[in-house]
C-alpha cells in the first residue's frame, strides 16, 4: 500500500509541474500578443478614409495606426455605413470611431469624444464657371447635394426648401455632380474640396466664407473612460514628436489640427 501511494504522489506532482508549465507558457503567449485597437470609418471619405486597390487607406487611417503604436496596441481599421456607425460603436463590433465625426450636443448623448484631432468647416462648393452663388443668401431655391446622416443636411435646409436637398452615400458622388448641372450647390467639409480643387480632377470652386467651424473627434463608448484617456494620451504624443503633422502634411500640404 505505501509503494502504491507513493507511485501516487510522484504521477500527481508530475502532472502538476506539467500543468504549471503549460499556464506559464500561455501567460508568456498572452502577454507578448498585442491587443486590437478597433476603430471604425464610413470608407468613403477621401483623403481621410477610402479604399483603394482593396486597401483601406487615407488621414484618418493612418492617425489611427499612430496612435495604436503609442498605446502598444494593434491598428485595425474597420469600415462601416456611416448611419449605423455609432451603433456599431455601442453594440461593440470595434472600440472607436476615427471617421472625421464632429462633436455635436446629439452626438454627445450617445457617445463620449477624445481631444479634437482636426478643424474644418463646411463650405459651399459649385461648378467652376457659376457666379449667381456667391453667398450662403444665394442659396435660395438651389438644388443642393449633401452626404447622407450628415450635418451637412439640417444646414442645406437653413438656405433652402427640403425638395431641393439632395442626399447622396459619398460628398465625392455630390461634388461630380456639380459639372453636370444636377446640383446647384454642394455643402461638404473644406477638407474633402480643397484637394479636389487642387487636383483639378473636377471643376469645382469654393465660394464665400466658412458656413461653421466644425471640432472633429474620436468617440468611444460613454464607460470606456481608460481607453479616452490612453487616446488623449497618444494624440498628444503624436503631436509633440511631430508623427501628427507629418501625417497631415503628406495628405493635405499643412496641418488641419487649426491651432
Amino acid at each position: 500500500m505505501k509503494k502504491k501511494w507513493g507511485m501516487g504522489l510522484f504521477i500527481g506532482v508530475i502532472l502538476a509541474a506539467l500543468m504549471l508549465s503549460a499556464c506559464s507558457n500561455k501567460t508568456n503567449t498572452d502577454s507578448t500578443k498585442e491587443k486590437e485597437f478597433r476603430y471604425a470609418m464610413s470608407g468613403l471619405y477621401k483623403p481621410f478614409n477610402f479604399k483603394e486597390n482593396g486597401k483601406l487607406q487615407g488621414f484618418d487611417v493612418e492617425i489611427g495606426q499612430a496612435l495604436a503604436k503609442k498605446m502598444g496596441m494593434k491598428a485595425v481599421p474597420v469600415t462601416n455605413p456611416w448611419e449605423t456607425i455609432i451603433q456599431g460603436l455601442q453594440s461593440k463590433k470595434y472600440d472607436a470611431i476615427i471617421g472625421s465625426m464632429t462633436v455635436t450636443d446629439e452626438r454627445k448623448k450617445s457617445v463620449d469624444f477624445t481631444e479634437t484631432y482636426y478643424r474644418s468647416g463646411a463650405q459651399i462648393f459649385v461648378r467652376k464657371d457659376n457666379r449667381n452663388i456667391q453667398a450662403p443668401s444665394d442659396l435660395k431655391g438651389k438644388k443642393i447635394g449633401v452626404v447622407k446622416a450628415s450635418t451637412y443636411k439640417e444646414l442645406a435646409l437653413t438656405y433652402t426648401d427640403k425638395k431641393n436637398v439632395v442626399e447622396y452615400d459619398s460628398d465625392i458622388t455630390a461634388l461630380m455632380d456639380l459639372p453636370t448641372g444636377r446640383l446647384d450647390a454642394v455643402i461638404t467639409d473644406q477638407m474633402v474640396g480643397f484637394p479636389i480643387i487642387k487636383a483639378g480632377a473636377i471643376k469645382i470652386q469654393d465660394v464665400g466664407e466658412p458656413l461653421t467651424h466644425d471640432d472633429q473627434a474620436i468617440a468611444v463608448r460613454k464607460e470606456d473612460k481608460e481607453l479616452k484617456e490612453k487616446i488623449n494620451k497618444a494624440l498628444q504624443e503624436i503631436i509633440k514628436d511631430g508623427t501628427y503633422k507629418k501625417i497631415s502634411d503628406k495628405w493635405f500640404g499643412r496641418s488641419i489640427l487649426g491651432e
